[in-house]
């Protein structure tokens, strides 16, 4: 069982950045972020695989935002530009042991942080 920890949410204005780590407690293969806003269904962000040769991001997200890993951590990035008020949310980090391409879909990945709350000000 592999237990996964976000950090490094926060309180920004508008234009800002924040950068989201993705601490695991094993070896996983693909990794991603996924985000949920007050009385919206959870959506995909960005997902990689082990490798980082596959990655993968929302189309609200890109150019914005960069997924990256580091593998001798344990450890994914979730580095957020430009941050809008729209981005407010819960992240989650999701990880799988078994599944070794970047998919954008939740059904895939087994293993869940327990999310960290980023609040972009207008």
């Amino acid at each position: 069982q592999v237990q996964l920890v976000e950090s490094g949410g926060g309180l920004v204005q508008a234009g800002g950045s924040l950068r989201l780590s993705c601490a695991a407690s094993g070896r996983t293969f693909s990794s991603c972020w996924f985000r949920q806003a007050p009385g919206k269904e959870r959506e995909f962000v960005a997902a990689i695989n082990w490798s980082g040769g596959s990655i993968q991001y929302a189309d609200s997200v890109k150019g914005r935002f960069t997924i990256s890993r580091d593998n001798a951590k344990n450890t994914v990035y979730l580095q957020m530009n430009s941050l809008k008020p729209e981005d407010t949310a819960v992240y989650y980090c999701a990880a799988s042991s078994t599944t070794t391409l970047a998919s954008t879909q939740a059904a895939r990945y087994e293993y869940w942080g327990q999310g960290t709350q980023v609040t972009v000000s207008s």
